[in-house]
């Protein structure tokens, strides 16, 4: 049976409830304003959500009246005025709740606010918990999965039309443009993050600014990027594409890197350690004597933010699960020379994994495109 839309938030928020009684807790205050989008189904910012057994109340600024009401009409909700600062309406509400230990987003409240929160909640115990509604974000639902899907297929065609624009005089900020207009044209609300467009040696830095290099430069150039569907959803990807000559030691490393890529992938399953799939990848090139030219993890969670979890790395504790929607993106970096990463997004499934983004990357089409 299908999940109506606004059903889906209430689920979440039943799951979170779970949590927070595992956790030993009366309540949790969810700050992070994406963390209230998934619980909620609200789009607005500003504002917080209240998780108890009880009650679920979203406290929010008064000019979002109207938009709450369309957005989650069953969810109870409390605003604020511009005479109202937040931690009033907050520590109000709560005080009055009958609360005495209350969970708080931890990777999301400053020192100053916990602070402020400690002076007002004389009377409420409040504990860290860094990530309670990260764990429920981390395994995708038929509906995410299909919109991780739209984002991926936004960047692809994006990509597609910024890279037939190709002219040697081109500089990498222009490239950085054509791109963001071209998924946009085909139904991004926007870039899932500043795309990474390096040209030769700067393929070397992992995260390039787009900046004034030109392609006429050098041989090749690296190109890191996502969209963001309108509901929230990231993709992404990176793939490097041939403009010219391509130096010998590029050509090498780039075979290293995919078939260390194509390695983790056919790891990738229900069941299986993070760590496992980032020592396959990491193992290949290890073993073609790049080894110290790969310092960064294989790859992270993927979903309303562009690094979730889980994550690959030599020291990740993660183990993947059906839902899970990954990156998988080993790099070679030689300074002065330039880089290689080949970047795909990969869904877990009950048999295995399906690969979402399908953008050539043999080392052939790699070649074939100067």
């Amino acid at each position: 049976m299908a999940v109506d839309k606004q059903d889906r938030p209430a689920q979440r928020r039943g799951k979170l409830l779970s949590l927070i009684k595992k956790a030993g807790l009366q309540g949790l205050l969810v700050t992070n304003p994406k963390n209230v989008t998934y619980l909620t189904g609200f789009s607005g910012d500003d504002s917080y959500l209240v998780v108890t057994p009880s009650k679920c109340v979203l406290l929010t600024d008064s000019r979002f009246t109207t938009q709450v009401e369309q957005e989650c009409p069953d969810l109870p909700y409390e605003t604020r005025t511009a005479r109202q600062p937040m931690s009033d309406l907050m520590s109000g509400f709560l005080n009055a709740a009958g609360i005495h230990s209350l969970g708080f987003e931890s990777l999301n409240v400053t020192f100053a606010q916990h602070q402020d929160w400690t002076t007002r909640l004389k009377t409420i115990t409040l504990v860290p918990m860094p990530d309670l509604v990260e764990q429920l974000r981390a395994i995708k639902d038929a509906t995410e999965i299909a919109e991780t899907r739209d984002a991926v297929e936004m960047a692809q065609r994006g990509f597609e039309v910024a890279k037939s624009l190709f002219v040697p005089e081109m500089s990498e900020a222009q490239i950085a443009a054509d791109l963001e207009h071209a998924m946009r044209r085909f139904g991004a609300s926007k870039v899932a993050f500043d795309p990474i467009i390096a040209v030769g040696p700067r393929a070397a830095l992992p995260h390039a600014r787009a900046g004034t290099s030109r392609l006429q430069e050098a041989g090749f150039v690296l190109i890191d990027w996502g969209a963001t569907t309108p509901s929230g959803y990231k993709s992404d990807l990176t793939r490097v594409v041939a403009t010219g000559k391509v130096p010998t030691q590029i050509e090498k490393a780039y075979r290293v890197v995919l078939e260390a890529q194509l390695a983790a992938i056919a790891l990738i399953r229900p069941g299986q350690s993070c760590q496992v799939v980032d020592t396959a990848a990491r193992q290949v090139i290890e073993n073609a004597g790049y080894g110290k030219y790969f310092g960064h993890g294989l790859g992270h969670g993927l979903g309303l933010d562009v690094h979730e979890n889980p994550r690959f790395s030599p020291i990740t504790k993660d183990e993947l699960k059906v839902g899970h929607i990954v990156t998988v993106e080993p790099g070679i970096y030689f300074p002065d020379l330039g880089g290689i990463r080949i970047e795909d997004d990969v869904l877990v499934t009950k048999d295995g994994c399906e690969v979402l983004s399908n953008l050539p990357k043999s080392f052939d089409e790699f070649m074939a495109r100067r």
